[in-house]
């Protein structure tokens, strides 16, 4: 399915995508296991959608690696690693500017792989996918969570940028 054309008189999508810059977000790594192996993808598209039952969605484009990981009926669980003050590097690595130097802090919750010095670990069991354009949104049910209080890390115009 193509993604719907914009009326001539509507917004460009440049326009589009400089006001949408304007939403400041955290910086997530999703995390999910493949074939033994620890996969991550940067995601900031994250949303928490209710508490009763506590639920959180992220949208992945379709052309990434984490999208078919995530599409498989045997991946039953993703993490979401919400990121640090500090963790530019590591949003970076994920985001496709792999750093081989970079020490990834890897640790396993129930099987699940998760990010140590992250300032937050959500776990969650996979329970729908749906589909917008070019993206699907995957939706979790919440199963664990462990935070700090610590500054975030967040993404605003196009730029990371620090609280404070």
């Amino acid at each position: 399915m193509s993604p719907p054309s914009l009326p001539h008189d509507a917004i460009t999508r440049d326009e589009l995508w400089q006001t949408l810059g304007r939403l400041s977000s955290g910086v997530c790594i999703l995390t999910a296991t493949h074939d033994g192996g620890h996969r991550g993808m940067t995601a900031s598209a994250v949303i928490g959608l209710s508490h009763e039952p506590p639920t959180l969605g992220v949208a992945v484009r379709h052309d990434r690696k984490m999208h078919a990981l995530l599409s498989r009926p045997e991946v039953t669980h993703f993490g979401l690693n919400v990121l640090s003050s500090t963790q530019k590097k590591l949003s970076e690595h994920f985001a496709g500017k792999p750093d081989p130097a970079l020490p990834l802090a890897w640790f396993e919750h129930e099987g699940l792989p998760l990010l140590g010095g992250t300032i937050a670990q959500i776990v969650c069991r996979k329970d729908q996918a749906l589909t917008f354009s070019d993206h699907t949104l995957f939706t979790g049910l919440i199963e664990y969570t462990r935070f700090t209080d610590d500054d975030p890390l967040v993404y605003f115009r196009g730029q990371y940028h620090e609280l404070g």
